[in-house]
Protein backbone atom coordinates (compact mmCIF):
# COMPACT_ATOMS: atom_id res chain seq x y z
CA UNK A 1 0.00 0.00 0.00
CA UNK A 2 0.96 3.46 -0.72
CA UNK A 3 1.76 6.06 1.94
CA UNK A 4 2.89 9.17 2.40
CA UNK A 5 3.98 10.58 5.35
CA UNK A 6 3.43 13.96 7.49
CA UNK A 7 5.50 15.34 9.21
CA UNK A 8 7.57 12.10 9.27
CA UNK A 9 5.82 10.20 11.56
CA UNK A 10 1.53 10.60 10.51
CA UNK A 11 1.31 8.03 7.49
CA UNK A 12 -1.34 8.92 4.88
CA UNK A 13 -2.49 6.02 3.27
CA UNK A 14 -3.55 6.69 -0.64
CA UNK A 15 -7.91 6.61 1.38
CA UNK A 16 -6.85 8.75 3.77
CA UNK A 17 -5.71 10.94 0.40
CA UNK A 18 -8.58 9.77 -1.64
CA UNK A 19 -10.66 11.26 1.74
CA UNK A 20 -9.52 14.70 2.00
CA UNK A 21 -10.17 15.06 -1.90
CA UNK A 22 -13.53 13.84 -1.41
CA UNK A 23 -14.06 16.63 1.05
CA UNK A 24 -12.32 19.40 -1.17
CA UNK A 25 -14.99 18.68 -4.17
CA UNK A 26 -17.51 18.50 -1.05
CA UNK A 27 -16.87 22.34 -1.30
CA UNK A 28 -17.48 22.43 -4.58
CA UNK A 29 -20.81 21.59 -4.95
CA UNK A 30 -22.48 24.41 -2.57
CA UNK A 31 -20.11 26.86 -4.48
CA UNK A 32 -21.61 25.68 -7.78
CA UNK A 33 -25.30 26.25 -6.55
CA UNK A 34 -24.49 29.33 -4.72
CA UNK A 35 -22.59 30.77 -8.49
CA UNK A 36 -25.42 29.02 -10.21
CA UNK A 37 -28.24 31.95 -8.61
CA UNK A 38 -25.61 34.48 -10.27
CA UNK A 39 -27.03 35.40 -13.93
CA UNK A 40 -23.45 35.23 -15.75
CA UNK A 41 -22.83 31.88 -14.12
CA UNK A 42 -25.83 29.74 -14.03
CA UNK A 43 -24.73 26.72 -16.61
CA UNK A 44 -21.07 27.30 -14.97
CA UNK A 45 -22.09 27.39 -11.24
CA UNK A 46 -24.60 24.01 -12.34
CA UNK A 47 -21.40 22.10 -13.87
CA UNK A 48 -19.07 22.79 -11.12
CA UNK A 49 -21.61 21.38 -9.02
CA UNK A 50 -22.29 18.25 -10.46
CA UNK A 51 -19.00 17.57 -11.28
CA UNK A 52 -17.99 18.40 -7.58
CA UNK A 53 -21.19 16.07 -6.74
CA UNK A 54 -19.77 13.10 -8.69
CA UNK A 55 -15.99 13.01 -7.86
CA UNK A 56 -16.54 13.92 -4.15
CA UNK A 57 -19.41 10.37 -4.31
CA UNK A 58 -16.54 8.45 -6.10
CA UNK A 59 -13.80 9.48 -3.99
CA UNK A 60 -15.88 8.95 -0.56
CA UNK A 61 -16.62 5.33 -1.80
CA UNK A 62 -12.76 4.38 -2.54
CA UNK A 63 -11.84 5.74 0.72
CA UNK A 64 -14.31 4.00 2.91
CA UNK A 65 -12.96 0.71 1.55
CA UNK A 66 -10.31 0.91 4.47
CA UNK A 67 -11.29 3.70 6.93
CA UNK A 68 -14.24 3.21 8.91
CA UNK A 69 -17.25 4.43 7.49
CA UNK A 70 -18.28 6.63 10.06
CA UNK A 71 -14.75 8.46 10.31
CA UNK A 72 -15.04 8.80 6.73
CA UNK A 73 -18.36 10.39 6.80
CA UNK A 74 -17.28 12.89 9.77
CA UNK A 75 -14.18 13.90 8.09
CA UNK A 76 -16.02 13.89 4.52
CA UNK A 77 -19.10 15.92 5.75
CA UNK A 78 -16.26 18.28 8.11
CA UNK A 79 -14.44 19.23 5.62
CA UNK A 80 -17.38 20.48 3.24
CA UNK A 81 -19.46 22.41 6.29
CA UNK A 82 -15.94 24.35 7.45
CA UNK A 83 -14.86 24.81 3.50
CA UNK A 84 -18.35 26.28 2.56
CA UNK A 85 -18.44 28.41 5.73
CA UNK A 86 -15.17 30.04 4.98
CA UNK A 87 -15.28 30.79 1.07
CA UNK A 88 -18.81 31.80 2.42
CA UNK A 89 -17.40 34.40 4.92
CA UNK A 90 -14.52 34.82 2.95
CA UNK A 91 -15.97 35.32 -0.73
CA UNK A 92 -19.88 36.23 -0.37
CA UNK A 93 -19.62 38.28 2.51
CA UNK A 94 -21.81 36.15 5.05
CA UNK A 95 -21.54 36.85 8.57
CA UNK A 96 -18.67 36.44 10.53
CA UNK A 97 -18.98 36.46 14.40
CA UNK A 98 -17.35 34.61 16.87
CA UNK A 99 -20.26 32.37 17.70
CA UNK A 100 -20.14 30.61 14.14
CA UNK A 101 -16.19 30.66 14.32
CA UNK A 102 -16.74 28.65 17.57
CA UNK A 103 -19.33 26.29 15.68
CA UNK A 104 -16.83 25.48 13.39
CA UNK A 105 -13.92 24.68 15.89
CA UNK A 106 -16.42 22.21 17.57
CA UNK A 107 -16.95 20.67 13.84
CA UNK A 108 -13.11 20.29 14.08
CA UNK A 109 -12.54 19.52 17.16
CA UNK A 110 -15.22 16.86 16.90
CA UNK A 111 -13.54 14.79 13.79
CA UNK A 112 -10.06 15.33 15.67
CA UNK A 113 -11.60 13.39 18.62
CA UNK A 114 -13.66 10.61 16.13
CA UNK A 115 -9.88 10.06 14.59
CA UNK A 116 -8.19 9.65 17.58
CA UNK A 117 -11.06 6.97 18.91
Amino acid sequence: MLNLYIWNFFPLSIYWVSLLLAGCFEIGWPLGLKLAGLPNMKIWGIALAVISMTLSGILLWFSVKEIPIGTAYAVWTSIGAVGTFTIGVLVFGDPSIPIRWLGVAFIIFGVILLKMG
